[in-house]
C-alpha cells in the first residue's frame, strides 16, 4: 500500500508519496496558486500525478491525505478558518475527491503535524502531542495514541485563535487578526508577527530569519525581540499545559529552527503554568518541515483505504 500526503500551504503545497513501511518514495512542492479556488485543486492534482509517476504506483493507486490551513465544517461539509481564504465556503474535499477519483481524508494541518511526530518523530510512544506550527500562521493541533483529536466543532487545538494570555498594557487589546478578533496569539507569535514587532519596537525591517541571525551575532535589539517572543510563547503554551497537560509539546514550522526559542522555556513555563513543577519536554519537530505532510499521508490507517 502507498500512500500520498499533501501539504496544502499559503505559499507551496508540497507533496510526499510513502510505501508501506513509511519509507518516502517520491516528493515535490509547487506554489500555491493564491487566490484562485479551481487553480489550488488542479495543482493538487498534478502533484499526486507526479508524485504517482515517479515512486512507479499506478495511476489512483494510493490513498490521499491532505493537511490544510483549516477545516472542514461538521455542520455544513465547507471548509472554515482558513487564513487561506479562498479555501472558506468550499466543499473542498468533494471537489479535491473529484479531481482525483478517489476519496480524500482532510486534517488541519497543524494535526497533521501532531500525527507524524507522534507515529515516527519526537513525540513516538508518547500518549498526547501537542503539536504547534510556528511560521505565516500560528495553529495547533493534538494527536492521542496516534491518531487526530478533531471534536465536536472540528476545532479542537485551535491554540492561535485564543487571545494572548496575561497581556501586559503594552500588549493590549493586540493587533487585529483575520478572524475578526484582536490580540490572537497568532498575532503576537508568528514569524510576520514577530517581524512586526522587531518593526514596531525598532523601525527596522527583518523577517524572522534575519532577526534569529542578528540575535546570534550579538544584535541587542534583535536578542530583545526574541525574548519577548519566547515570553509570549511561554505564556500561551502555559494555558494549553494547564488544560490538557500534555506529554510532550513538539514545535514545527519555520520558526521552531530558531534554536534559541527552546534555551529558557522550561524555566518560563515553569512562571505560569498552575504547578509546583513542569516536566513537560519542549522539542523541535524531528521531521522538520517534512513533518506536516508525512502527518497527512499517515491519516490513512494501514487497514483502511
Amino acid at each position: 500500500m502507498f500512500r500520498i500526503g499533501i501539504d496544502l500551504g499559503g505559499t507551496k503545497i508540497a507533496g510526499i508519496a510513502l510505501d508501506s513501511q513509511g519509507v518516502e518514495r517520491a516528493n515535490g512542492r509547487v506554489a500555491t496558486p493564491r487566490e484562485d479556488y479551481d487553480g489550488t485543486i488542479a495543482a493538487i492534482a498534478g502533484v499526486v500525478t507526479r508524485l504517482e509517476q515517479e515512486a512507479g504506483i499506478e495511476a489512483g493507486g494510493a490513498s490521499i491525505g491532505i493537511g490544510t490551513p483549516g477545516a472542514l465544517s461538521l455542520r455544513t461539509g465547507l471548509m472554515k478558518n482558513a487564513n487561506s481564504t479562498w479555501l472558506n465556503g468550499k466543499p473542498f474535499d468533494r471537489d479535491l475527491a473529484a479531481a482525483l477519483g478517489r476519496p480524500v481524508r482532510i486534517a488541519n494541518d497543524a494535526n497533521c503535524l501532531a500525527v507524524s511526530e507522534a507515529t515516527d518523530g519526537a513525540g513516538a510512544g508518547r500518549h498526547v502531542v501537542f503539536a504547534v506550527i510556528l511560521g505565516t500562521g500560528c495553529g495547533g493541533g493534538i494527536a492521542i495514541d496516534g491518531l487526530p483529536l478533531t471534536g465536536l466543532n472540528a476545532i479542537a487545538g485551535e491554540w492561535g485563535h485564543n487571545p494572548l494570555p496575561w497581556p501586559t498594557p503594552e500588549e493590549y487589546p493586540g493587533p487585529s487578526c483575520y478572524c475578526g478578533k484582536r490580540g490572537c496569539i497568532e498575532t503576537f507569535l508568528s514569524g510576520p508577527a514577530m517581524a512586526a514587532d522587531h518593526r514596531t519596537v525598532t523601525g527596522e525591517a527583518l523577517d524572522a530569519a534575519a532577526l534569529a541571525a542578528a540575535a546570534k551575532s550579538g544584535d541587542r535589539a534583535a536578542a530583545a525581540t526574541l525574548d519577548r517572543h519566547r515570553h509570549r510563547l511561554a505564556r500561551s503554551l502555559a494555558t494549553v499545559i494547564n488544560l490538557i497537560d500534555p506529554d510532550i509539546v513538539v514545535i514545527g514550522g519555520g520558526l521552531s529552527r530558531i534554536a534559541s526559542l527552546y534555551e529558557t522555556l522550561p524555566e518560563l513555563l515553569s512562571e505560569w503554568c498552575f504547578s509546583d513543577g513542569v516536566r513537560t519536554p519542549v522539542a523541535p519537530a524531528q521531521h522538520g518541515d517534512a513533518s506536516g505532510v508525512r502527518g497527512a499521508a499517515w491519516l490513512w490507517p494501514p487497514d483502511q483505504r
